[in-house]
């Protein structure tokens, strides 16, 4: 990438990047179409080739930018000390949402990374991919287990949690409906009750 686009007004880099994020998280790497995100970004193409020559560049620029701005959100809102397995999660969720305020559709980007299939964009955000998932993995090292039912796997918790917010930011985003609040909301109703099962 050329250090030159953040050489450019924010406006018009957040335009640039949340124009390639939603691209990107409504169709995948293969089906992105630069010309959508030039039109959706309200640029000429020549600008997103000059600043980064190619479209998997832009997808691990992105990919690098979405996991730094993430983990940073993440690692600020989740308290060191908390070991309450869904309060951890609820902070992270919040997180997220926060992102989203400024970022709609990084979230949402993210998790399509999460089941990209093309060889060329893994890759190319290989390294960047697993210390994203790293830095969640430790997070959720703190959460005292003890507090779940003897007959339930956390890691199966973990999992409904992760495909519960996964549909539903597909929903929203399918629809064009991103609004971090209201995603936040949703998500935290499926907390409530993942806690009511799942706590001792």
């Amino acid at each position: 990438m050329n250090e030159k686009f953040f050489d450019l007004k924010k406006e018009k880099q957040d335009r640039i990047i949340n124009a390639s994020l939603k691209v990107f998280a409504l169709n995948g790497f293969q089906r992105a179409s630069t010309d959508e995100m030039v039109k959706e970004a309200e640029i000429s193409k020549g600008l997103i080739f000059h600043y980064f020559t190619s479209k998997i560049g832009l997808y691990g620029f992105l990919y690098d930018y979405s996991t730094r701005f993430m983990t940073l959100e993440v690692s600020t809102n989740v308290p060191k000390n908390e070991t309450d397995m869904i309060v951890i999660l609820e902070k992270i969720i919040e997180a997220q949402a926060d992102a989203m305020t400024q970022y709609p559709y990084m979230q949402a980007f993210l998790r399509r990374a999460y089941t990209e299939n093309d060889t060329g964009a893994l890759e190319q955000i290989y390294d960047t991919r697993m210390r994203y998932y790293s830095m969640y993995s430790d997070i959720m090292q703190q959460a005292d287990m003890s507090m779940i039912r003897d007959d339930l796997d956390p890691n199966l918790i973990g999992a409904m949690f992760e495909y519960t917010c996964d549909g539903y930011l597909k929903e929203l985003a399918a629809k064009g409906e991103i609004v971090p609040q209201t995603y936040l909301k949703e998500i935290k109703k499926y907390l409530v009750l993942i806690k009511k099962m799942a706590y001792k």
